[in-house]
């Protein structure tokens, strides 16, 4: 799907990514974890094409990611940075609906794909509202269904890339979004998310990365990751791992 060989970006005399690998799985969602400036937005960063890396390489479906035109490109790989602002007061649905600006899908079709974007970013009801009268956290689902529209309706071979699309949002979204994102995921399509909360990587991720001044320290399912040792090392903060009551997955509780 999306791979990332020996992955090293260098920023002047700074390297900000050293020899980190990756890959992404059809109908798996990855989650990478890190404290502020461990290199997650880097990553993300490379893995898309913004970036390119000093060393290393990043394959799409096999295909060297410069090998796409942009175009092509767009058709299989969205990506929803940390910050997305717009200033003109276009209507929510023509936000959206920038998604499917890569494609030839048709008028209709492309409305239904807006919609259903919409709904599973829980942002339907916001559609004829101005961008600009918006909150920080309805302009961040607003901008979750553009991407959303981008790929939609997720299949294999596409990849969704999200850099803290929880940050803005209270808690009742926070999970709704996490659970579109696994659900898009299940049409085929891979994702990663890039996450600060660790319960909430915890419980919606297959996989985590964990890094820390841009190397990756520890990979794998969350119940090899999320672990007292690693989380310590990397965050400096002392916890206790048990499991969730009712659905089984590493419970990180700080002492």
């Amino acid at each position: 799907m999306l791979v990332g060989r020996d992955l090293t970006v260098r920023r002047g005399a700074i390297t900000a990514l050293q020899d980190v690998s990756l890959e992404l799985r059809p109908g798996q969602v990855f989650g990478v974890l890190g404290p502020n400036g461990a290199g997650k937005s880097t990553l993300l960063a490379t893995l898309s094409g913004e970036l390119r890396p000093s060393r290393g390489q990043v394959l799409l479906q096999g295909r060297p990611l410069g090998d796409w035109a942009d175009v092509e490109r767009a058709r299989c790989l969205a990506v929803l940075p940390q910050s997305s602002t717009l200033s003109f007061a276009f209507r929510v649905a023509d936000v959206v609906a920038m998604g499917r600006l890569p494609h030839r899908t048709g008028r209709g079709a492309d409305a239904a794909f807006v919609a259903a974007a919409m709904a599973a970013a829980d942002a339907r009801h916001l559609a004829t509202r101005s961008y600009l009268e918006l909150s920080g956290g309805e302009r961040q689902r607003v901008h979750l269904a553009r991407v959303l529209a981008q790929l939609w309706p997720g299949e294999t071979g596409q990849v969704l890339m999200l850099d803290e699309p929880t940050s803005m949002l209270d808690p009742a979204h926070q999970h709704s979004i996490l659970k579109a994102v696994r659900a898009f995921a299940a049409q085929g399509a891979a994702a990663l998310v890039i996450l600060h909360d660790l319960n909430l990587a915890a419980r919606y991720c297959d996989r985590l990365l964990l890094l820390k001044d841009g190397r990756s320290i520890v990979a794998g399912p969350p119940d090899e990751v999320l672990q007292a040792e690693p989380l310590r090392a990397v965050f400096g903060l002392d916890v206790l791992v048990q499991r969730h009551p009712e659905l089984g997955h590493p419970l990180i509780i700080a002492r």
